[in-house]
């Protein structure tokens, strides 16, 4: 999604996002495209997934259940390419499962390679309460860059469109998994 004006849309540190998660009051809804994802609290688990299915929970898996636990709604839609790459696979058994556990509604888009369901563009963001829009900037070998609260009105209308368009193309991940075996291989 790129702003209509090229405005309205500035950088966001560390703990202003993190208070976007205790701040949003109702919803919190998370579109994910990319299909490897480099982020420092998951390396070890994930050499030890790749290394011999071993699946470990880190601090990071109680903090995520304190944060969705709650009053509030938190969902998410992946789109992931099939065949799954070894990072989906690890993500699906590592965090999906925990985070379905702990009460977000996970769902997955599964599509071709080199197909791309149409309508659904290829960034990632959160959208808190249907009004706050970070755009979440990853560089190609999935390492976050930086993301960027954007405030023009016209982008947060057509991210709460892609998340419904989103939502409508989705299956939930408890109906996906159902399809691969216990490390996520196709049965």
């Amino acid at each position: 999604m790129t702003p209509s004006d090229g405005g309205g849309i500035r950088p966001v540190d560390t703990e202003e996002f993190d208070r976007f998660f205790t701040e949003c009051r109702y919803t919190a809804f998370r579109l994910e495209t990319l299909q490897i994802y480099d982020v420092g609290y998951e390396e070890e688990a994930f050499r030890r997934f790749l290394a011999d299915g071993q699946i470990i929970t880190t601090d990071s898996h109680s903090e995520w259940a304190r944060i969705v636990g709650g009053e509030r709604h938190f969902r998410r839609v992946h789109v992931v390419i099939e065949p799954l790459t070894d990072y989906l696979r690890f993500e699906c058994v590592w965090a999906y499962r925990s985070n379905v556990e702990a009460g977000e509604d996970v769902n997955i888009l599964p599509v071709a390679e080199n197909t791309w369901p149409a309508g659904i563009p290829r960034s990632d963001y959160w959208l808190f309460d249907s009004h706050r829009l970070v755009r979440m900037n990853y560089a190609p070998d999935g390492t976050m860059l930086t993301p960027e609260l954007v405030t023009d009105p016209g982008e947060v209308v057509l991210a709460n469109a892609v998340r419904d368009r989103a939502l409508h193309l989705s299956v939930p991940f408890s109906e996906y998994e159902k399809r691969f075996d216990a490390d996520m291989k196709p049965l």
